[in-house]
């Protein structure tokens, strides 16, 4: 048995691979590689590499960190993993509803094995994607994931490269695609030894978390490779369907190849070699379509963004809230700009940010477009991490989900939003530096300030009880059973979880009847609404939407031939007209 070790250090003058406490010598190679063939070295070897004769550090394609980040790496031999997939050709991300969770809370174990239990769950309700919160190596034992800095290694304590195999092959064997979201924008700041290696970072560009990774000074080409390969990584040797990538907006690049780009057009040959369909979406503030149009218009390929705005609309209509970035909305004319077009700033003047914002999506289909009324964000980026469940009526809730459920974009649930779940979902983190932890814990409060929040209502992150405060709470929806929903093993959910859970299975089963509701055509949209009287309604191909959000029912001409779904029973539908209650929706088939 044997294995060679390869690593990209072009910075120091002596590298060594450190097994069983004993340091081998590396050959250099071209370019800054360094290699060396060890004899006796194979999978669950583990290994550091010494640099200039310096303590050992963790290889920066480290595949497992079973001891987490400042721990040794751990050879993995992806081929020995029986995969029961062969067939599976994957998920196409049009016409898909997405279902975000984070691996640590969404079970009682917290890990990937844990999740598998908990899939019939979503195949009951009619999810098509599963999106998994990043699992790359992380600073302690719980996290959000976005301080990753093993970026090649899933998280120890979730189960490592082997849980989520098994998580990925549960679900494909389910019909279910999955996910991921990679942060390539930064690194955490606990764990970060790559500066010691070379040149991953550059001072010529900053970012919100420091200087940026170096994608385009000097040896920018093998920080580029390390990002792309750890993409092609996810897809190729865990068989993940697509990519979520975080905030790239903040990825500084001014190659004239942008890594987005360059990204796009890997993934879609590795997606040629595999005959697998595999998709990228990216998170931006932006509200710039170059993210997603086609290379030949210019753009960079992706094939989909997220647009907070829709939310952000929606959720200033049904909360009223209208602190931070909410001041930018509240009115049923922005919700049925959103609805129409996912961006609502499209080169109009923002009052929250003092400028003109955006570009106009014309000519973007809706599926380039991922929408939700709920998000790890929205949610757990509130001071106190509270649902929405626990900022809206029953009846605004079931409007969120229609609006959501029957839009042209791509929908996107937040683990627990199907049930109203009572639990929040909270920042937290579990940086062994105290000092770090200080700093993560005051930090945190200070940033809620312009959203009026008072900062001793902010939990702590560093406490263990914000964590455990943010797990889903299963007794909810299945009669008191918490360990794992496989078929047989869970009665019948009751009370006001079980109708919110009905609302959400009846909406998405009406979505797959219904090819008109996620058709991607907005220019089939036309929407009315009354400021005053607080309703609006909007109509695609035959069926229309129809909601009130005013204080008095209200009374709509709409000549239909069904009622197929209504909030409230009291909503009343008469010859031409619709009787709305206040806080009801209404979806119709209308008469041709």
């Amino acid at each position: 048995m044997a294995h060679r070790f390869r690593v990209w250090a072009p910075k120091p003058k002596r590298v060594d691979v450190v097994i069983d406490g004993q340091a081998h010598p590396m050959v250099p190679a071209v370019d800054g590689w360094w290699e060396l063939e060890a004899e006796h070295a194979g999978p669950g070897t583990r290994y550091l590499f010494s640099l200039d004769a310096f303590p050992g550090r963790p290889d920066p394609r480290s595949a497992f960190q079973p001891e987490g980040m400042d721990g040794p790496s751990e050879v993995v031999d992806h081929s020995t993993f029986e995969w029961s997939d062969r067939y599976w050709k994957g998920v196409p991300l049009q016409g898909a509803v997405l279902y975000e969770l984070h691996t640590g809370t969404f079970s009682p174990e917290g890990t990937f094995d844990g999740v598998i239990g908990y899939l019939p769950h979503l195949i009951e309700l009619g999810i098509d994607v599963v999106e998994l919160m990043p699992v790359a190596e992380f600073s302690g034992s719980r996290g959000w994931g976005y301080d990753g800095v093993d970026l090649f290694a899933p998280h120890h304590a979730y189960g490592g490269p082997a849980g989520l195999k098994r998580l990925v092959d549960a679900c494909h064997a389910a019909g279910l695609g999955v996910v991921m979201d990679v942060v390539y924008n930064h690194l955490g700041p606990a764990g970060n030894y790559l500066p010691e290696f070379g040149p991953y970072f550059a001072d010529r560009h900053k970012t919100h978390w420091g200087d940026a990774l170096n994608y385009d000074g000097p040896g920018s080409g093998e920080v580029r490779r390390f990002v792309l390969d750890n993409a092609l990584a996810w897809l190729r040797d865990y068989h993940v369907d697509g990519l979520r990538l975080d905030a790239v907006h903040a990825i500084a690049d001014d190659s004239a190849v942008h890594l987005l780009e360059q990204m796009a057009e890997e993934v879609r040959a590795l997606s040629a070699h595999l005959g697998r369909n595999l998709f990228l979406v990216a998170e931006s503030d932006l509200n710039d379509p170059k993210f997603v149009r086609s290379l030949d218009a210019g753009g960079y390929g992706l094939d989909a963004s997220w647009a907070d705005e829709w939310h952000h609309a929606l959720h200033a209509t049904l909360t009223g809230e209208r602190s931070g970035y909410y001041e930018d909305f509240g009115s049923l004319a922005l919700l049925a700009k959103a609805l129409r077009q996912a961006w609502v700033y499209d080169g109009m003047w923002s009052p929250h940010r003092q400028r003109v914002h955006g570009r106009s999506p014309a000519g973007l289909p809706g599926d380039r477009f991922v929408v939700s009324t709920q998000n790890h964000d929205q949610v757990g980026n509130r001071a106190i991490g509270e649902r929405s469940s626990a900022l809206m009526s029953e009846g605004r809730l079931k409007i969120a989900a229609a609006l959501l459920l029957t839009s042209p974009f791509v929908p996107l649930l937040f683990q627990g939003e199907e049930w109203a779940a009572g639990t929040p979902f909270q920042y937290f983190t579990d940086h062994p530096d105290p000092e770090l932890g200080r700093a993560v814990s005051e930090g945190r409060r200070r940033e809620f300030s312009y959203f009026g929040w008072e900062p001793q209502d902010v939990p702590d992150p560093q406490d263990p009880a914000t964590y455990h405060r943010s797990k889903l709470d299963w007794s909810e929806v299945t009669g008191g059973v918490q360990e794992g929903m496989l078929e047989g093993e869970w009665s019948a959910p009751s009370g006001k979880h079980a109708q919110m859970l009905e609302w959400y299975r009846k909406l998405i089963a009406l979505r797959r009847d219904s090819p008109v509701l996620s058709d991607p055509r907005r220019d089939l949209i036309d929407i009315s609404y009354d400021e005053d009287a607080g309703w609006l309604g909007y109509q695609k191909a035959g069926v229309a939407v129809v909601l009130n959000v005013g204080k008095a029912a209200v009374t709509i001409p709409q000549g239909f031939d069904e009622l197929l779904l209504a909030s409230d029973p009291g909503v009343e539908v008469s010859g031409d007209l619709v009787v709305l209650p206040p806080d009801t929706v209404a979806v119709l088939r209308l008469s041709s």
